[in-house]
């Protein structure tokens, strides 16, 4: 592949002379979405969304960073840079890259449900597309939104009724902001834990329709919490944090939740798979509808779809990257920003 090389630092352009979601620092670095697995420290500049910026500068600090909208071209040596909606989470983007008339679009993560959120993903016209594949099994067949919603609201609902505290274990940055639209008709009694708090409000600072929240604190009593509803991050479940909140029930929300008996494994009380990527029949439309004649795949369950692609007629390969699978839940730092 000419336009886009695949190098120890990450994706790079050389006509452009820029890499996408680089791991290591480089001097120009294009960023698809905030998670630490995409966005790392260290580049000399970043381009990214404006919906990205905010929660860029929390997790890496004081960065020098260009925030652009959607379709908005920047040029870089003659090659055309645009961003458009992964539906990932919020302000998760899709790369399209042009120079002398060919076309690449990064996909890095993305969903083709709309989440009311995120933006709706949107089909790029390409030759070339770079794919991920968290959930490329054909058992991955995520449950439409608001059934999914609806399962939530009567789970916490069920335990309103005995007298018993709701804890939904969620990323901090993109879950964390899309339960809350299965919560709030619910119960407005809604806590979260210091990581998920401080993105929280610097998304709301920056202009995000969220609702409002409290941060858990050591001054607020025991009785506070009894029926309200708790977003912690993964790695809480594991800490004395948890402590304050009995009694209480736990749910996990991830698609790996889809494969019976997870939650168990993961000592929950509940499971909802509900996932911020595309579902096996997602990412098959979405490649399709590309127009791509060549692609390549990353992160996930790579060698099932690159050979699903191969024998439908589309040439797939695929790419190691260093991008991991934060949809796990079962790493985040709770004391991460």
């Amino acid at each position: 592949m000419s336009l886009i090389s695949f190098t120890d630092h990450g994706l790079y352009c050389s006509a452009g002379d820029f890499y996408i979601d680089p791991w290591r620092p480089v001097n120009h670095a294009v960023i698809t979405h905030a998670h630490s697995d995409h966005a790392r420290w260290g580049s000399a500049h970043y381009l990214c969304h404006a919906d990205t910026f905010p929660v860029l500068r929390l997790r890496l600090g004081n960065i020098n960073a260009q925030a652009i909208a959607w379709g908005d071209p920047v040029y870089k040596n003659g090659v055309k840079i645009s961003l458009h909606p992964a539906g990932h989470i919020i302000g998760s983007s899709q790369i399209r890259v042009e120079y002398k008339g060919e076309i690449c679009v990064i996909s890095g993560d993305y969903k083709t449900e709309a989440d009311g959120l995120s933006g709706n993903f949107e089909a790029i016209r390409c030759h070339t597309f770079i794919t991920e594949s968290t959930f490329a099994l054909p058992i991955y067949q995520w449950e439409a939104q608001p059934k999914m919603f609806d399962s939530i609201g009567q789970w916490i609902s069920n335990n309103q009724q005995n007298n018993t505290v709701s804890i939904l274990i969620a990323y901090s940055l993109g879950k964390a902001q899309r339960l809350l639209q299965a919560i709030t008709p619910v119960t407005d009694r809604i806590f979260v834990h210091g990581a998920i708090w401080n993105t929280h409000k610097v998304l709301q600072d920056h202009g995000i329709p969220l609702p409002n929240v409290q941060r858990v604190t050591p001054e607020i009593p025991k009785s506070s919490f009894n029926r309200s509803v708790v977003i912690a991050p993964p790695g809480a479940t594991e800490s004395n944090w948890m402590k304050k909140f009995h009694p209480y029930k736990t749910a996990v929300c991830s698609g790996w939740m889809q494969v019976r008996g997870n939650f168990r494994r993961n000592n929950t009380d509940a499971g909802f798979a509900l996932s911020d990527h595309a579902d096996w029949q997602g990412l098959i439309s979405a490649i399709e509808a590309t127009g791509a004649s060549k692609v390549f795949v990353t992160h996930g369950f790579q060698s099932v779809l690159s050979r699903y692609l191969n024998e439908k007629g589309i040439e797939a390969a695929e790419v190691k990257t260093a991008y991991g699978e934060e949809d796990l839940l079962l790493t985040e730092n709770p004391d991460e920003a």
